[in-house]
Formats: C-alpha cells, structure tokens, sequence
C-alpha cells in the first residue's frame, strides 16, 4: 500500500514537472508482454462488438425545470462499447440517475470515444464545453495502460482537462482507470504487469483529480472483483468490456458521487455516506482507493486548511454499497437487470 502510495505521488510529480513517471521493466520481460498483449488483442478483436450505440438527448422531459447539462467524456467504457441499446450505456444510466435524483431533465452530451487515451481529452473538453456543462464524467486511462502511454503524461492531460471544465464551474467526477488484470484473455505476467500497471495509473489520477478541486471513483478494483467472480455476466461478448450489468455496477459507484458533487443527496437515494476511513494526505487516500472498490475521494480541510506538511488533505467515502443484479440495487434508473 505504501509502495502504491509513493508511486503515485511520483507519477502525480512527474506530470506537475514534465517528467516520465516510472515505466521500467526489464528487456525480456517487456518482450514477452508484448507478445502476449498481441496475442491477447487479436482474441478480442475475434468477436468485435460494433460502434456504441448513441445515448445522447434528452432524459426526464417530463420533468420540470431547465435541463441539466451533463457531458461525458473518456474512451470506450465511457462511449458503452460493448452493448447493443443506448439506454445500457453508462452514460443513459448516468444521466436518467441524474435526472431522476434532482427531479428536473437532464440534457446528455456523450464526448467520448473508442480507443481515446488521455492525450484526447483536450478536445473532447473543447467539444464539450460548447454546451456549457454543469457536470461532467471522465473514464480514461485503459488504453493508455496497454498502449504503454508514460503515466505522467496520461495523468498530465487528465489535470489539463480537470482544470479547464473547473475553470467553467463545471462539477467533474472522474472514474479511475479500470482493473486490466480481470481481463480473461491475459496470461501471466501480462495480467499480473496490467493489475499492477492500472492501478498506480488509477492512483496518480486521483491525485491529479483531487487537486484540481473533483472528485475521483474508484472503478477497477469495483469491477475487477465483480468480473472476476461472474465474468459471464460482467463482460460482453468481446470478453473485453463490460456487459449491461457491468456498466450498471459502474454508474452504480459513480451516480451517489455525482449527486454530492451537485448537492443533491435525498435519503431515500442516496443513504448518508459511511465515515470511518479519515482525512488523509492525497497520495495515501489514491493508493487506499485503488484498493477499495467504488471509493470516492475528495478535497477536505483540516484546521481550516486544505493542504498539510504533506500535500493536499482528503477523505475517503464509500457512499453506498450496490448489487446491479438485486432488485431495487441503485436507483430506479440504474438497474436495468443482467444482460
């Protein structure tokens, strides 16, 4: 835990100063993860699973009130790759969760992309700012990790496109970079290098998040737990993304943060958030989120401070647990049932 900690504080470093962040591995180890990720990516491209499907429009038009404007932003998880109807993407889940929370329509603008890194965000933010945003959602960070991206400068491009929608008064919730090592098709090392690969990278982008004044979910270790015990049920035919279900265990872990980052947090919803975890320095709370599945960290003050002798304070929050499976598991909006 400690060793996740002080890697993510040097990756988050190293993007602040312009360096690399820590990628080395030895020449023949490199060699055959290659090998096996080629190997791996042309299983998965064996049963592809189409575009994903458009979300974007309107949710609770019967509602009162001015539309809400939500964007979405990141790459294929993001966009709903992998499933077959709009209203199964996160984003629909997300937005008609939304909706249904603050009792008014919510307008979804769905900015993501298929294969995006992190180095696309920047205009991703330019096309989603056009629509003036008031919250916005980013999942990145997978294809970085396999397209072996410098995490520095994954969680550089993150921090750029954090400040500039915070810079609006846009609200941002950012979920980590998923768990690669619940991926079946991976063998060892190579699951083993992606596990631990994803989850300093998701670490890092805590940090980045939190310090530009959002707050990060923590998503991998959610659904690497969940896949893992029913990856039937959680992948989608490409074995790779997530199935309906997956992505309604994600929106699951990320909607409760959403609404608090809005301040709407009605008890019959929303139960109130489960203190216990304590404030911390930023780079230990990354590292114990990456560990914790759907954690949400944030800024907090201590003493009227926000920052300590070691960084920026935050706190932890594990604010509901949800079953997407269960009846009544999450909202109404966010449980259309197994895939």
């Amino acid at each position: 835990m400690r060793l996740r900690a002080f890697t993510a504080r040097r990756i988050a470093t190293a993007a602040a100063y312009g360096g690399g962040g820590v990628t080395a591995v030895g020449g023949l180890t490199f060699g055959l993860i290659v090998a096996e990720a080629l190997m791996a990516k042309k299983l998965i491209m064996a049963t592809p699973s189409g575009g994903p499907p458009a979300a974007d429009g309107l949710y609770g038009g019967g509602l009162p009130g001015e539309p809400l404007s939500f964007a979405v932003l990141g790459d294929s998880t993001a966009a709903g790759l992998g499933v077959h109807s709009p209203e199964e993407t996160p984003a629909a889940l997300l937005a008609a969760g939304l909706s249904s929370i603050a009792g008014r329509p919510v307008r979804l603008t769905n900015v993501a992309r298929s294969g995006a890194r992190s180095a696309v965000l920047a205009g991703q933010v330019t096309r989603a700012l056009a629509v003036r945003p008031e919250i916005a959602v980013i999942m990145i960070g997978a294809n970085d990790v396999t397209g072996r991206v410098p995490p520095a400068e994954s969680v550089r491009h993150l921090a750029a496109a954090t400040e500039r929608l915070r810079a609006t008064g846009c609200e941002v919730v950012v979920g980590t970079c998923p768990d690669l090592g619940s991926v079946r098709q991976l063998m060892q090392p190579l699951r083993w290098f992606a596990r631990r690969l994803s989850r300093q990278l998701a670490a890092a982008q805590t940090i980045v998040t939190v310090e530009q004044g959002a707050r990060s979910v923590s998503l991998g270790d959610l659904l690497g737990r969940e896949f893992a015990a029913d990856p039937r049920e959680m992948f989608s035919a490409d074995r790779y993304h997530p199935s309906a279900r997956g992505y309604a265990a994600a929106a699951a872990a990320v909607l409760p943060s959403m609404a608090a980052a809005l301040g709407l947090e009605p008890d019959d919803v929303l139960p109130g958030p489960r203190h216990g975890q304590g404030v911390l320095p930023v780079y230990l709370a990354a590292a114990e989120a990456a560990e914790e599945p759907g954690t949400e960290v944030a800024g907090a003050r201590v003493a009227g401070r926000e920052r300590g002798p070691r960084g920026r304070w935050a706190t932890l929050l594990r604010r509901r647990e949800v079953d997407p499976a269960a009846p009544g598991g999450g909202s109404e909006a966010i449980a259309p049932g197994a895939a």
